[in-house]
């Protein structure tokens, strides 16, 4: 279920500006400057419900066939980015754990080092590695 969300609230990435100055943007086509924006804006998507940008972001040949969030059950409670790097020049790698939560289970967390290219200008998520 797509979640609504005033441009002045917190944005769900947890950088500390609005929604509409930081992920928002992004949701609403702003290109992100960088693969480290777009994997705030990624995360915000998924704890907002925002399929569409998901896909839209993601390269076309890893992307998956379907998501179905709103049956996944997970609330997103959080995320830090550990590290980005640009391992190219158009090419980046950014490491992250999330921290979500299904229903009234315990939280877990999901720790990622996600490899991202920009392709005709736009950063795609291209995939990753899980981590301990």
């Amino acid at each position: 279920m797509k979640k609504a969300l005033s441009p002045d609230s917190s944005c769900p990435c947890g950088s500390g500006l609005s929604y509409g100055r930081c992920c928002g943007a992004l949701h609403a086509g702003a290109p992100a400057p960088d693969a480290r924006a777009l994997m705030a804006s990624r995360y915000s998507a998924y704890a907002l419900g925002l399929e569409v940008y998901l896909r839209d972001t993601w390269a076309p040949e890893k992307r998956p066939q379907r998501l179905d969030l709103e049956s996944d059950g997970i609330k997103w409670l959080g995320l830090r980015i550990r590290s980005f790097k640009e391992t190219g020049e158009d090419r980046a790698e950014v490491e992250y754990v999330a921290r979500g939560r299904v229903g009234g289970g315990a939280a877990f967390r999901l720790h990622e080092k996600a490899r991202f290219e920009r392709r005709q200008g736009r950063w795609l998520y291209v995939d990753g590695d899980l981590l301990p």
